[in-house]
């Protein structure tokens, strides 16, 4: 979602030196790079007949970008976690999503020109579950780390096939099974400390609710946009996120919940604009364009990733280090979600795009 979409920020911080280093394109691919965003935005579909070779290369250059996008998302897990020092966690929402919504609209605008009634309940019940999620795992990260917040989000890629076997009545292969297994495992090992459950700590509880409703989230995807424009539901959802969270903020301060506070600080602004618009609107044109030249499983595989630069960030910008216990929970994880998508049915096969946490799962906003 986290996405938004995406997660968020407090200091502008820029990308890891050695991550730099490894993702820096030459000036040539950067400006292949910048030429291929640009021709996604401008609506014009790229030729469907090339050379072996060319699309070979084009591959190869679709696999690059996608790891920027994981790298983009990974990153505003720190974001996310230095931004709540100045902002209170429904204000930084409702002023993250409204940037969001108001460039998607603009971008789009036709696309809600003629919105039905199921059309607008669509988009509002997305709305709602991607709100739960971005507000439980941004509450959440006032508690936790952004590396164990990356991996506990991470686990609703094996919820969704779970929650599709519970709620409505999927079968499931053995692989699934094997992936929420070793999820499972990983979790614990991962947030349940050596002293014991009782010492669990509650931000990564906020986080796994995260991850519930985020899966619930990629199915309901799945439905809706077999009987709806995925272009508007995008928007739609996103501006019922903003919508809500604006909601949460006044009644979360009304009730002394949670008092409404926004400093006016470089690094939130920063954190915002960077969540809003680099981990949204052009994180999805650079996904846009690459997924013309991959599959949705594949590009699944590479945004697992995304926990992982969500640790190398963490551990870069604020020095966070998992100790052992976490990291073999993390492995764990990460394992289980490799299972579950590289050998399970696909988690929300109506969707075109890949179903990892926090994203916009379906066709984006810009392209129809």
């Amino acid at each position: 979602m986290t996405g938004a979409p995406e997660s968020a920020v407090g200091a502008a911080h820029s990308a890891p030196p050695f991550a730099t280093v490894l993702l820096a394109p030459t000036c040539a691919q950067a400006e292949q790079l910048c030429s291929n965003i640009l021709w996604t935005m401008s609506f014009k579909p790229r030729p469907k007949s090339a050379p072996a070779k060319q699309l070979a290369n084009q591959r190869a250059r679709a696999d690059a970008a996608l790891v920027v996008c994981s790298f983009l998302w990974g990153t505003t897990f720190v974001i996310v976690k230095n931004s709540l020092e100045h902002v209170s966690v429904f204000l930084f929402l409702a002023v993250r999503f409204t940037l969001a919504a108001m460039l998607m609209a603009a971008f789009r605008p036709r696309a809600l020109r003629r919105l039905g009634r199921e059309e607008l309940r669509a988009g509002v019940a997305l709305g709602f579950f991607m709100f739960c999620g971005y507000a439980f795992q941004t509450a959440g990260l006032q508690y936790t780390t952004p590396a164990k917040s990356g991996f506990v989000t991470g686990s609703s890629v094996v919820l969704v096939p779970l929650l599709l076997a519970i709620f409505w009545g999927k079968r499931l292969t053995v692989w699934v099974y094997g992936g929420a297994v070793a999820a499972a495992v990983g979790l614990y090992f991962l947030t349940v400390p050596v002293e014991g459950i009782a010492h669990l700590n509650r931000g990564d509880l906020l986080t796994f609710a995260a991850a519930a409703f985020y899966a619930v989230h990629i199915i309901l995807v799945g439905e809706y946009t077999r009987e709806h424009g995925a272009a508007a539901l995008s928007i739609l959802q996103v501006a019922a996120c903003a919508l809500l969270a604006w909601i949460g903020a006044a009644g979360a301060h009304a009730s002394l919940l949670e008092m409404a506070r926004f400093a006016w600080r470089w690094e939130l602004i920063v954190g915002i604009v960077v969540c809003a618009i680099f981990a949204t609107a052009v994180a999805f044109s650079i996904q846009l364009w690459a997924q013309q030249y991959t599959t949705s499983s594949h590009a699944a595989i590479i945004f697992t990733l995304e926990p992982v630069f969500a640790v190398i960030t963490s551990y870069v910008v604020i020095g966070e280090r998992l100790g052992a216990r976490s990291m073999i929970g993390a492995a764990f994880v990460l394992a289980g979600i490799l299972i579950a998508e590289m050998f399970g049915p696909p988690a929300a096969p109506e969707s075109p795009e890949p179903v990892f946490v926090g994203r916009i799962y379906f066709e984006p906003w810009w392209w129809q």
